[in-house]
């Protein structure tokens, strides 16, 4: 595991120690790894950074990577590791496709790809790094011996951008709250624990190539997001459902200053919250249902002290509450929602950023 102590990272390796394998977890030491893992420590930023790695005798079944900047960091490592690793997984995003992403009504992993992209390149962009790092991966591992994971958005305990943290630390401070209308709005997204247990089961089946992987159509709406968010954190908060037009107008960010939400009837919506993933429903994608990912991040997220860590190279997402009071004010008399739970069936600051945030 190639990082393994953050977010998605440490969530793979968690799920691989769960199973009984072996793990070597190769990370800079600047947070705690998981318990049952082998620790090497490496800055792949740094001149002869992967040292240890070199020196390390062992050989592995599988690599897995998250890494989202230089691509050339993801070809020096799997330079390194040819030959001694079956199999090189690539926790990518579906930002490597060509805006708008392909969504319902085909198979995603065939969409038109970003161009600039070179696996030997420097950082530049958030997509055409991804994509870099996919190009790494298939040079040294060939197509049939690389997975490249295409992610779309990513949520649960241990999470690095802050969208879930934002809502319930939100809605945990009470009073009225700026609620993302309509509430039916269906919205995707995958519990990293979730992408782990489907990357581990790939490993195990052996699948190659490119694959989008996030929670099914309508896994999800808003309303039913954060009416959990409500329920959890046992908040006295009312959620004033606003209209889309309405916040567009205020200027309000779709997917940054609200996080997860898309206006309906978007482009942005269609890419965001209608991937098609039934090749991963097909190969063993199993996502458990919104309440625990809610639950299980909120009790993360009291444990650590309510604050939650943020990746330096993101930007935190959320809203001005100053911005959310004048809005509330002018939608004036707008209805709280009753929070009955039974609602309901991409990073940086751009939405063509990655829904993915390993």
């Amino acid at each position: 595991m190639l990082g393994g102590t953050e977010f998605v990272g440490r969530a793979v390796a968690e799920a691989a120690v769960a199973r009984g394998w072996e793990v070597t977890v190769f990370h800079r030491g600047r947070n705690r790894p998981p318990c049952g893992v082998r620790s090497l420590h490496g800055d792949r930023t740094a001149p002869d950074g992967l040292a240890a790695l070199a020196a390390d005798p062992g050989g592995w079944d599988a690599v897995v990577d998250t890494w989202s900047a230089a691509p050339r960091a993801v070809l020096a490592a799997a330079r390194l590791l040819r030959g001694r690793a079956a199999r090189y997984v690539y926790v990518s995003s579906r930002s490597v496709y060509r805006w708008p992403w392909p969504s319902l009504g085909g198979d995603g992993s065939a969409g038109a790809l970003v161009e600039g992209a070179f696996a030997d390149a420097g950082q530049t962009e958030y997509a055409q790094d991804k994509r870099g790092g996919e190009l790494a991966a298939v040079e040294d591992f060939g197509e049939e011996g690389s997975l490249l994971v295409r992610a779309g958005l990513i949520l649960g305990p241990h999470e690095n951008v802050g969208r879930l943290p934002w809502w319930l630390t939100r809605i945990a401070r009470g009073g009225p709250v700026l609620a993302p209308g309509p509430r039916e709005l269906p919205v995707q997204f995958i519990d990293a624990r979730d992408l782990a247990g489907w990357l581990l089961g790939a490993v195990e089946r052996g699948l190659s190539g490119p694959y989008d992987l996030i929670g099914p159509p309508g896994h999800s709406t808003m309303g039913e997001l954060l009416d959990l968010c409500v329920r959890v954190t046992g908040a006295d908060a009312e959620l004033r459902w606003t209209a889309p037009e309405a916040i567009l107008a205020a200027g309000i960010e779709p997917w940054t200053q609200l996080p997860v939400w898309t206006p309906p009837d978007s482009e942005l919506h269609d890419c965001a919250h209608r991937t098609d993933v039934s090749r991963a429903l097909a190969t063993g994608l199993v996502c458990r249902p919104p309440a625990r990912t809610v639950a299980d991040t909120w009790r993360w997220l009291t444990q650590i002290g309510g604050a939650a860590p943020l990746r330096p190279d993101r930007t935190a997402p959320g809203l001005d509450p100053r911005v959310e009071a004048k809005v509330l004010a002018e939608a004036g008399g707008a209805r709280p929602s009753a929070v009955d739970g039974a609602a309901g069936g991409v990073p940086g600051t751009t939405p063509q950023e990655a829904a993915s945030d390993d």
